[in-house]
């Protein structure tokens, strides 16, 4: 019988939090005590990364490890906000799941919500609701993190205009745009009077790129998932060119454009 993935044993919690205490004790690790929320979060995005990676190439043991390694650091976190007196682990589960259930009336209320879009929009309505007399935003796109991947921020920009109305109508009116952004870009770059990396030509890529990521939303795409699959079968093909070249006793860094382009067909054939 399969595992409930929602149930985990209280044991299996109890386990991080005993490790935790076992290093952050008297006769715990010296390194794990120098430790701040700040330093944390920097592993903690380090580990996210890791995980989203796993998660691109279908390993179920990487993935399994790698999602212990971020609820490691999401729990060491909490424990170093419970040693300041600022809340504990209680308290930031009682505050998600009040949160949660809040947000999904449609689930544990009386609203009906029949589509994913409906409870998306559903789900920005009452965060703004939630907002008022708190935190006060100017923009609704304030409070998207300034820190995370440029391509992540792009495509949470490029959601909340949309749901303001302010948008295409339709996947081939943005294709449309996309068209249009690639030919200033390319007008840009061919200018005789202008270097290759002249501010104006780098605003027109940026131009593009960000259209680009509204093709993508579009047509349901995750532009960040789709780039770092996309970066894992280059790397992927490229190892086996090299490891290819290797093995026929060759410097890989020697061979013309056309061997490296037939061993990148082979890699092709090879990974798919």
């Amino acid at each position: 019988m399969a595992e409930d993935p929602i149930t985990p044993s209280a044991a299996s919690i109890n386990r991080i939090i005993a490790l935790i205490k076992t290093l952050m004790g008297e006769h715990g690790c010296p390194w794990d005590k120098k430790q701040t929320p700040e330093t944390v979060c920097r592993y903690l995005l380090e580990e996210a990364h890791e995980l989203v990676d796993a998660v691109v190439s279908k390993s179920h043991d990487a993935i399994c490890e790698e999602t212990g390694d971020v609820l490691f650091q999401i729990f060491f976190l909490i424990d170093l906000f419970t040693r300041q007196g600022a809340f504990g682990l209680d308290a930031v589960v009682e505050t998600n799941v009040a949160k949660m259930v809040r947000r999904h009336p449609h689930v544990f209320g009386e609203d009906s919500a029949e589509t994913p879009e409906k409870v998306s929009e559903n789900w920005e309505k009452i965060k703004r609701e939630e907002k008022k007399g708190a935190q006060r935003h100017d923009s609704i796109l304030d409070s998207i993190p300034q820190g995370i991947p440029a391509l992540l921020r792009a495509a949470m920009v490029s959601e909340r205009a949309a749901k303001t109305g302010f948008d295409w109508d339709n996947l081939s009116d943005v294709m449309r745009k996309s068209v249009e952004e690639w030919g200033e870009f390319s007008q840009e770059i061919h200018s005789s009077d202008k270097p290759v990396n002249d501010e104006k030509v780098a605003e027109e890529f940026g131009d593009l790129l960000f259209t680009l990521v509204n093709v993508a939303r579009f047509a349901r795409i995750h532009p960040e998932l789709a780039l770092v699959k996309s970066i894992q079968k280059f790397e992927n093909r490229f190892k086996f060119m090299e490891n290819a070249a290797r093995q026929a006793d060759l410097d890989f860094k020697t061979l013309t454009f056309a061997e490296m382009h037939r061993l990148w067909d082979e890699a092709k054939s090879a990974l798919g």
